[in-house]
Protein backbone atom coordinates (compact mmCIF):
# COMPACT_ATOMS: atom_id res chain seq x y z
CA UNK A 1 0.00 0.00 0.00
CA UNK A 2 1.14 3.42 -0.88
CA UNK A 3 0.53 5.96 1.54
CA UNK A 4 1.04 9.82 0.38
CA UNK A 5 1.43 12.64 2.56
CA UNK A 6 1.38 15.87 1.95
CA UNK A 7 4.74 17.62 0.90
CA UNK A 8 4.99 21.57 1.50
CA UNK A 9 8.14 22.27 -1.25
CA UNK A 10 9.93 25.67 -1.14
CA UNK A 11 12.89 27.01 -2.62
CA UNK A 12 15.97 28.52 -0.11
CA UNK A 13 18.07 30.66 -1.50
CA UNK A 14 20.14 30.55 1.52
CA UNK A 15 20.63 27.32 1.46
CA UNK A 16 20.45 26.89 -2.73
CA UNK A 17 18.11 23.86 -2.32
CA UNK A 18 14.82 23.02 -2.46
CA UNK A 19 13.28 21.89 1.11
CA UNK A 20 10.53 19.49 1.62
CA UNK A 21 8.51 19.65 5.12
CA UNK A 22 5.61 16.78 5.72
CA UNK A 23 3.24 18.07 8.02
CA UNK A 24 1.92 15.22 9.14
CA UNK A 25 4.73 13.86 10.23
CA UNK A 26 6.81 16.16 13.54
CA UNK A 27 10.19 16.57 12.14
CA UNK A 28 9.69 14.64 9.38
CA UNK A 29 11.88 17.11 6.39
CA UNK A 30 14.17 16.68 3.61
CA UNK A 31 16.66 18.57 1.02
CA UNK A 32 17.73 18.46 -2.47
CA UNK A 33 19.63 20.76 -5.03
CA UNK A 34 16.44 20.04 -7.42
CA UNK A 35 12.86 19.83 -7.38
CA UNK A 36 12.76 16.05 -7.65
CA UNK A 37 15.78 15.37 -5.72
CA UNK A 38 14.07 17.28 -3.00
CA UNK A 39 10.91 15.06 -3.86
CA UNK A 40 12.73 11.70 -4.01
CA UNK A 41 14.69 12.61 -0.64
CA UNK A 42 11.56 12.75 0.81
CA UNK A 43 10.14 9.42 -0.31
CA UNK A 44 12.84 8.21 1.55
CA UNK A 45 12.66 10.13 4.35
CA UNK A 46 8.85 9.39 4.86
CA UNK A 47 9.99 5.73 4.99
CA UNK A 48 12.08 5.97 7.56
CA UNK A 49 10.34 8.17 10.01
CA UNK A 50 7.57 5.62 9.44
CA UNK A 51 9.82 2.89 10.37
CA UNK A 52 11.38 4.40 13.36
CA UNK A 53 7.92 5.14 14.67
CA UNK A 54 6.89 1.42 14.32
CA UNK A 55 10.37 0.11 16.00
CA UNK A 56 9.46 2.94 19.13
CA UNK A 57 5.96 1.53 19.23
CA UNK A 58 4.61 5.31 18.21
CA UNK A 59 1.61 6.15 16.39
CA UNK A 60 2.11 6.48 12.58
CA UNK A 61 -0.46 9.64 11.55
CA UNK A 62 -2.44 8.86 8.87
CA UNK A 63 -1.71 10.50 5.49
CA UNK A 64 -4.60 13.30 4.30
CA UNK A 65 -5.33 11.06 1.06
CA UNK A 66 -6.60 8.69 3.34
CA UNK A 67 -8.37 10.65 5.69
CA UNK A 68 -10.15 12.57 2.60
CA UNK A 69 -11.14 8.99 0.92
CA UNK A 70 -12.52 7.78 4.54
CA UNK A 71 -14.28 11.32 4.36
CA UNK A 72 -16.03 10.80 1.08
CA UNK A 73 -19.55 8.95 1.20
CA UNK A 74 -20.08 5.97 -0.73
CA UNK A 75 -23.46 4.83 -2.42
Amino acid sequence: MSVKYELIICWSESDQAFIVEVPELPGCMADGQTYVEAVTNAEVVIQEWIETAQDLGRDIPNSLKAMNDLAQPTN
